[in-house]
């Protein structure tokens, strides 16, 4: 079973299909023409491809053989997001379902010019249906078009993207991950190479490789680029023919190892190796790996078919991983996520929506101190977790023509937060920042972080105040989150919480380290872990292997009815049959208290005067009797 799927203005392909398909006689076309206008700039005429050339065709041959131009009113990302959809046949049954059967209708008497095809719009596949008058200048295709002059696939699913968007202008402004996001529901991530010092850094630089291989070989999409820092330097060709400005496709990723007698050529076991493509078809890369190069002539058309260096299109060329990592600094990766009906999910997304309300806590715009906003938690399970975020906005684009901004400048924070949070975030400063996105007008904003094990809370938030605005938030890691709102802001009052009294009093309590631990005889192993009480609350930490100085940076909070009820911080020895009891210490933790980091000697079970133990922690207590304070 497929995901569900909207229909763009309700329009139903089979239904209009069947109709062209009863209906007698030459042309009776479906007409279904969406004027598409670009403000300033308009064609003069708009053509069926019968009348733009003889013998038209959706696909002539492969749909990767023939290099695509951007067209004189053409959009710059068009043609390497339409490159980028042809380096993965699954996701054209996805953008196209009816591929092969639109082929030969279209080769049929009974061909009608009705096509559809599907995008991921804001979390829903939709199908949006066109007709095939093609916009076009003298008799010439205006937009994207094929090199193969009969070819026009490219040109009728740019069509139905700039429907959906509402006029071609709508395209203008796209990243090439807003395109390929749109046609495949990948999830993206830029990468700055510079940034990450690939060239430097030999770990990373491996690391980058594996992260790239698993992504292509899981159905992905890469393609890179380099940055121009003036429009002047825009296409302007490298000293190893690489042009600036240019994105480039990769269309093979691979690990070799080399033959006994290769090893002695190259000086290597190993080859790390990618193969990219110009989707323009020329200005090929020129250095090391190319065609004309020293590397590739020392191999025989055997030795490249066994190592599986070849190529099948013009325009594509093999280079080393260093070279690839020296002379490109933009990368856009775009996974391809597997989100099964039953099993683990990798990709886990929540609609939420920023909107303007005259009571404070319900108000879901940005103040200076950020105690009004969605919040959502997901939890790490692993040591050390990718984690990759995506917060994106509703398209406004549909709107231009209203004098609306095609975007708002958004963006999110990242805060660690307390194993047994089950309320909102208030006042955001209290708490442990983990990460923050880029603050910029685009449609998407991400952030991709290495995470510790925990809980964490994202905050999406909106620059500009007093505007309403829908967003999508997306979350990627290989093991699941759970993610979910939080949408409570303190403890209901209820019967229950009336008969033994309604919380006074918030708490949060970090525990950093518990140190200098007891060992009864040296070549003991201490095990430690916590256990945080609170009434009949408690909470437990992972447990440290095999340490007397141990580092939790573990976070409980309470609701206290009132100070009386202490916080017990407990230390002990995880062992195979019974756990050994460390120490604890026990705090009022009042309003009024010190909220600076605090080192405190464990005692035996019995209070706070109880005996003196062997071992101390630090910690950080912060009470309020402001509930909606943390």
């Amino acid at each position: 079973m497929g995901p569900p799927l909207k229909l763009f203005k309700n329009q139903k392909y089979q239904e209009l299909k069947q109709e062209m398909d009863l209906s007698s006689g030459e042309g009776n076309f479906f007409c279904f023409h969406l004027m598409l206008t670009l403000g300033k700039l308009l064609y003069n005429q708009s053509l069926y491809p019968q009348d733009i050339c003889d013998d038209p065709r959706l696909i002539v041959g492969n749909i990767s053989n023939h290099q695509l131009i951007q067209g004189r009113l053409g959009h710059k990302f068009m043609v390497p997001a339409f490159s980028c959809l042809a380096v993965q046949e699954s996701h054209w049954t996805k953008v196209s379902p009816t591929l092969w059967e639109l082929i030969q209708f279209l080769t049929s008497y009974k061909y009608a010019g009705i096509f559809r095809f599907r995008f991921w719009h804001f979390g829903e596949w939709t199908e949006v249906v066109i007709d095939d008058l093609l916009p076009t200048i003298n008799g010439d295709l205006v937009f994207s078009f094929s090199t193969s002059m009969n070819e026009f696939w490219n040109a009728l699913l740019e069509k139905a993207y700039a429907k959906l968007l509402g006029c071609y202008e709508a395209l203008d402004g796209l990243t090439i991950t807003d395109i390929i996001v749109d046609f495949t529901g990948t999830l993206a991530e830029t990468v700055d190479m510079q940034k990450g010092r690939y060239t430097e850094l030999v770990e990373e630089k491996y690391k980058l490789f594996g992260e790239l291989y698993k992504t292509f070989t899981k159905g992905g999409l890469i393609c890179c680029s380099i940055e121009s820092p003036s429009q002047e330097e825009q296409e302007v060709e490298t000293d190893w023919g690489l042009l600036k400005g240019h994105t480039y496709t990769m269309t093979d990723i691979r690990k070799i190892r080399l033959g006994e007698r290769l090893v002695e050529v190259f000086s290597a076991e190993k080859l790390y190796m990618v193969r990219l493509r110009n989707p323009l078809g020329r200005q090929e890369w020129s250095g090391p790996w190319s065609e004309i190069s020293e590397e590739w002539q020392q191999l025989t058309v055997t030795d490249r078919k066994n190592l599986g260096l070849v190529m099948s299109d013009d325009g594509e060329f093999w280079m080393s991983l260093e070279d690839f990592c020296r002379n490109f600094n933009k990368l856009s990766v775009c996974r391809n996520v597997n989100n099964p009906v039953f099993g683990r999910k990798e990709l886990e997304s929540v609609v939420g929506c920023w909107t303007v309300d005259d009571e404070p806590l319900m108000d879901r715009q940005p103040t200076q101190i950020y105690n009004n906003l969605d919040a959502f938690i997901f939890k790490c399970a692993n040591e050390v977790n990718k984690v990759i975020m995506s917060l994106q906005q509703k398209d406004l684009r549909t709107y231009r023509r209203m004098g609306r901004p095609d975007n708002y400048i958004i963006g999110f924070e990242l805060f660690k937060v307390e194993v047994n949070r089950k309320f909102r975030l208030h006042h955001l400063y209290i708490q442990e920042r983990a990460g923050t996105s880029t603050y910029i007008d685009t449609r998407t904003v991400f952030l991709s972080k290495y995470l510790k094990k925990g809980n964490y809370v994202l905050v999406p938030t909106m620059f500009q105040h007093g505007r309403t605005s829908e967003f999508l938030l997306r979350i990627f890691s290989e093991v699941p989150v759970q993610l979910r709102e939080l949408t409570l802001d303190m403890p209901k009052m209820s019967c229950w919480n009336l008969a033994r009294g309604y919380p006074k009093v918030v708490t949060q309590i970090t525990v950093h380290s518990a140190e200098g631990l007891e060992k009864k005889y040296a070549n003991e192993t201490v095990n430690p872990y916590l256990i945080i009480k609170c009434g009949k609350e408690e909470v437990r930490s992972p447990v440290q292997k095999n340490t007397v100085h141990a580092i939790f940076d573990t976070q409980a909070i309470f609701y206290r009815r009132t100070t009386d009820i202490p916080i017990i911080v407990q230390v002990w020895n995880s062992r195979k049959f019974c756990d050994q009891f460390l120490g604890q210490v026990t705090l009022d933790a009042d309003p009024t208290d010190c909220r600076d980091l605090k080192s405190l000697y464990l005692r035996q079970k019995g209070g706070p005067t109880a005996k003196v133990k062997q071992g101390h922690i630090s910690f950080k207590v912060i009470s309020s009797d402001d509930l909606t304070e943390l």
